[in-house]
């Protein structure tokens, strides 16, 4: 690991049982039950042609496929049973994060007004000829860029001392940080920016865990990186 200062980112059914009224119906509504079910065959066996009445393989395939069929639906309702219990624990254990320091996946810094500086940790994925790290303010503009020249792969923590181009001391407030980094013939090498800060609250919109930090960055509880003791 590195540290670095800004000083020096249902198959269908086949033959004739395919084509049975009371087949069609059933696959036609999988939430038909066994009341409804048995109500169509008796009506089916009622109004069958005393001439041609219906075939004893004919009968057992229909009762097989729609037994099939509601098996299949009971299996995709536990499915859908079990998803809501694992979110459900997944959620409450979100909750439990609130309050604690983090690491999270993104480009994200909050500058305070002690002079101190903030790290921007990121992570490249093969070692790079060049590595440039460029820090934005709120409305976009670039108030910082640092050339980290040859960088090897792994974890970097880029330190920013708050200050912009020219040395001026910036205000406090959320930054955000973009990293490139490139091979000697220009390829582009994968990078993966991280942030830090607490969780202030969690967010369950689109039912999905959301962080909150105090940083004003929200991001999915399935980035967390980190969680700080």
């Amino acid at each position: 690991m590195s540290t670095i200062s800004s000083t020096n980112g249902t198959n269908g059914a086949s033959g004739a049982n395919a084509a049975s009224p009371l087949f069609s119906a059933a696959a036609g509504n999988q939430a038909m039950g066994k009341d409804a079910f048995l109500k169509l065959l008796v009506a089916q066996i009622s109004h069958q042609d005393p001439l041609k009445p219906m075939d004893d393989t004919a009968y057992v395939a229909q009762l097989a496929q729609f037994s099939s069929l509601e098996q299949q639906t009971t299996s995709n309702k536990m499915l859908e049973l079990l998803a809501t219990q694992q979110q459900g624990l997944a959620n409450t254990a979100a909750m439990g994060l609130v309050g604690k320091d983090v690491t999270v996946r993104g480009g994200s810094v909050t500058l305070g007004g002690d002079g101190v500086g903030v790290v921007a940790p990121f992570k490249i994925a093969d070692g790079a000829e060049k590595v440039q790290v460029v820090v934005r303010d709120g409305s976009g503009n670039v108030v910082r860029r640092s050339d980290l020249g040859a960088q090897e792969a792994g974890r970097i923590d880029y330190r920013w001392d708050g200050r912009s181009d020219s040395g001026v001391s910036m205000p406090a407030g959320r930054y955000s940080v973009s990293v490139e980094a490139t091979k000697a013939g220009g390829q582009k090498v994968g990078v993966e920016l991280e942030s830090t800060g607490r969780v202030r609250a969690v967010s369950f919109e689109g039912g999905i865990a959301k962080l909150v930090l105090d940083s004003g960055l929200t991001v999915a509880a399935a980035d967390l990186v980190k969680v700080q003791s």
